[in-house]
């Protein structure tokens, strides 16, 4: 217990530290539960790391790097495709590397973006496995 108290504090002070641009809620398969804190930080025009943090079955935070996010159209619509790790802290220990394909939608006049992504895994440390199932919607407040 002592060790999730640390890592959480931790990753609020690097959270309030590197300002992310997006902050919310993502409902959905996120690991560790059903619920996580959704955050996204911006990198560059094209790319940002979009992080997830959720307390379920234990502490469990992806990060994952988006490294095409394109407009569709209109510049409120847009796509993105990413990579990045994920890890599980709790009565189990998982960790392994996950896929993001999502769609997202900013709200013109209003601070808010809705998206909705599809999550494929790869979990090498406890167990070898891979899953296809993992889909989830986010809402964040855009700074």
């Amino acid at each position: 217990m002592r060790k999730i108290l640390i890592f959480t504090g931790l990753l609020i002070a690097m959270t309030s530290y590197c300002n992310a641009q997006e902050v919310g809620i993502r409902f959905g398969d996120v690991t560790g539960g059903n619920v996580a804190i959704d955050a996204v930080f911006s990198l560059g025009e094209f790319t940002r790391v979009h992080a997830d943090v959720s307390f379920g079955d234990g502490l469990g935070i992806d990060a994952l790097w988006d490294f095409m996010y394109r407009p569709l159209g209109d510049e409120a619509f847009k796509w993105y495709a990413g990579v990045g790790p994920y890890m599980l802290i709790g009565n189990d220990f998982k960790l392994g590397a996950m896929g993001e394909l999502g769609l997202e939608y900013r709200f013109n006049g209003v601070p808010l973006a809705i998206g909705a992504d599809w999550r494929p895994y790869l979990e090498i440390i406890d167990n070898t496995s891979m899953g296809f199932d993992n889909f989830g919607l986010n809402i964040r407040w855009v700074f």
